[in-house]
């Protein structure tokens, strides 16, 4: 039975992650993971770099960006109280 993480944040995941690309992809593959996704906070830094690597060690790449939306404008105060993460 094969486990893929679906829900990953890097060293690019800015105050989120501390995990290293190539430590990530090196491991799926000590697990015999077919897959790994990242999924970073805001930003996509790291999506070419993750992509090489794990094709490479024959690790399938999964590339996705966590995003926070905010309803209204960003300078309504009101507004950041109904934020949501999509």
């Amino acid at each position: 039975m094969s486990f893929v993480h679906l829900h990953t944040h890097t060293e690019y995941s800015l105050l989120d992650g501390a995990s290293r690309i190539n430590r990530l992809v090196s491991r799926a593959r000590e697990l015999e993971m077919p897959a790994l996704a990242i999924t970073d906070h805001d930003y996509m830094y790291g999506a070419i770099e993750f992509y090489k690597k794990a094709t490479a060690a024959g690790v399938k790449p999964i590339i996705g960006c966590e995003v926070n939306f905010i309803s209204g404008s960003r300078f309504d105060r009101a507004g950041a109280c109904q934020a949501f993460t999509a």
